[in-house]
């Protein structure tokens, strides 16, 4: 196959903190890169436009709206979908350009290495966090449940795994991680509930528990000391959360 011409799709709200690093990690590889913007209050904007890349201004419907929504406005058919707090190694970047003069799968798996509290979480549910970011977009778009989106490819889609980390820049500080986790749980809460779905006591005390010993002992968070403990707890609280805020939609309709 010839070389093939790459979209960079990325989607904002208030990141001006982020949005620079984010986009000057892809001028190597991207033909085409497009901000879509939930009418950020902040210097988003600004910065986008200064960077000299295509930006829209679209409402907030969630996080799988938003994203197919910049997969639409993209100009090419090959895609890497990237969030504002994002960045591109120097591998990666190496990879994604030798691939696009090979095109040989129809989506790639790229690990994801997180930064939390301005340390690098490389073990635990954290790492590798293997994302599929790079796809035809004639073969796939974002589905799942709103607020965790994924990738979902056609059957019989070729995939492989790129070299390379996806930087994330997760949280500078533990109050924004439990500020994230107030919220999605929230939204998950809402997801399930409109399914149906109910809490019950293994979803209040033993899955949050479960979850905890999966992430800190036998996925190896405890190989990231402090910041792994933290974010084990962090995740199994997070659980916690949803279920309880589940029961409570529940306990409300009564």
């Amino acid at each position: 196959m010839n070389s093939i011409r790459l979209s960079v799709v990325i989607i904002t709200y208030n990141e001006a903190a982020n949005i620079a690093r984010c986009i000057n990690s892809v001028r190597e590889v991207a033909d085409d890169i497009v901000v879509v913007d939930s009418y950020s209050t902040d210097d988003t904007m600004a910065i986008c436009t200064m960077l000299g890349v295509r930006c829209i201004q679209h409402v907030f419907e969630g996080h799988i709206e938003q994203k197919n929504y910049a997969l639409s406005k993209a100009q090419y058919p090959y895609v890497l979908s990237l969030d504002a707090d994002e960045c591109l190694s120097p591998l990666l970047i190496k990879s994604i350009k030798t691939t696009k003069q090979a095109w040989q799968a129809d989506a790639y798996t790229i690990s994801r290495l997180n930064n939390f509290c301005g340390h690098w979480v490389r073990h635990g549910a954290w790492y590798p966090d293997p994302k599929l970011r790079l796809w035809d977009r004639r073969k796939g778009q974002w589905g799942g449940k709103n607020p965790h989106d994924k990738v979902i490819m056609q059957a019989n889609c070729r995939h492989k795994r790129l070299k390379g980390d996806l930087l994330h820049y997760s949280f500078s500080s533990i109050e924004q991680h439990i500020d994230q986790i107030n919220r999605f749980s929230s939204i998950g809460a809402a997801v399930l509930y409109k399914q149906g779905k109910r809490a019950t006591i293994y979803h209040i005390y033993m899955k949050p528990f479960i979850k905890f010993l999966l992430s800190f002992f036998i996925q190896g968070g405890f190989l990231d000391g402090y910041y792994g403990y933290i974010i084990s707890k962090n995740s199994a609280h997070a659980t916690f959360l949803k279920y309880v805020k589940l029961r409570m939609l529940w306990q409300q309709k009564q």
